[in-house]
């Protein structure tokens, strides 16, 4: 199986999304990477319960992060980090098909390739191992993007962490037949636009609106759906019935 550990939303001005991101769930900043300068980003990665969401802004006209804002038209959904054993036999595997990389890491603590958008229905993917020992399953559990030392900045007891996310696609039940099959999983029996993670689900959905396709919404388990989004509320901030818009991203609360 494989676990959605991260994800990341790009903005046109990254504070405004963190500073929403803290008033609604309590966030912190745990890390902010250096080594995005490497693609024309800064960042801020924010742990949600034993996952993570990242901020990224480019700072350089060329950045490929920079055409996607201008793509999707403003602040929006932009990668997906999944987690698995062992990545490099992902790797090669997917290669072996013909899916493009873009970018590699191999340390013996950490292992990522990114994946071309353009192979995973406009959304960059990456799939990752930390190799320290543990279970790639330990909910809170060692994650190099996040710092030598995220626990410290671990949100409010009430958050529990990120249970899926939803994309838009010309074809819902095609792509989410190629997606498991991408990514060594399952259509779920009864939705065949949904697909089965270690740790919740990917949703397809019709693409519509100015997002077109691409990565529009998070699935985000918490213990008191309606606490946050009174607090969306009070901070003049987009909500719907137990969800709230953060960063361009409907975030779906579910209660645990």
């Amino acid at each position: 199986m494989i676990r959605l550990r991260q994800v990341a939303l790009v903005a046109r001005d990254l504070d405004p999304v963190v500073a929403d991101l803290a008033a609604v769930f309590g966030l912190k900043v745990a890390y902010r990477d250096p080594a995005v300068a490497t693609y024309g980003l800064v960042n801020a990665v924010l742990p949600f319960g034993g996952e993570f969401i990242e901020i990224v802004q480019p700072v350089t006209p060329d950045a490929s992060a920079a055409r996607y804002l201008e793509r999707r038209g403003g602040d929006a959904g932009y990668m997906l980090i999944f987690q698995v054993p062992d990545a490099l036999r992902h790797r090669v595997r997917l290669e072996e098909q013909g899916i493009r990389t873009i970018a590699k890491l191999d340390r013996p603590d950490y292992t990522f390739t990114h994946f071309h958008p353009a192979d995973f229905n406009g959304v960059l993917t990456s799939i990752d191992t930390q190799d320290d020992g543990r279970s790639w399953r330990d909910r809170l559990g060692p994650w190099t993007p996040a710092g030598p030392d995220w626990q410290a900045s671990m949100a409010e007891p009430g958050i529990a962490g990120i249970m899926g996310a939803r994309i838009q696609a010309d074809d819902p039940a095609a792509v989410a037949q190629r997606w498991a099959g991408l990514l060594e999983s399952e259509t779920i029996p009864g939705h065949p636009a949904a697909i089965r993670l270690d740790n919740g689900t990917i949703e397809f959905t019709e693409a519509s609106g100015r997002a077109g396709t691409g990565f529009t919404a998070l699935d985000l388990a918490v213990v008191d759906p309606d606490l946050y989004v009174g607090r969306a509320e009070s901070f003049g901030i987009e909500t719907a019935e137990c969800a709230v818009t953060i960063g361009g991203v409907a975030m779906r609360l579910h209660h645990v």
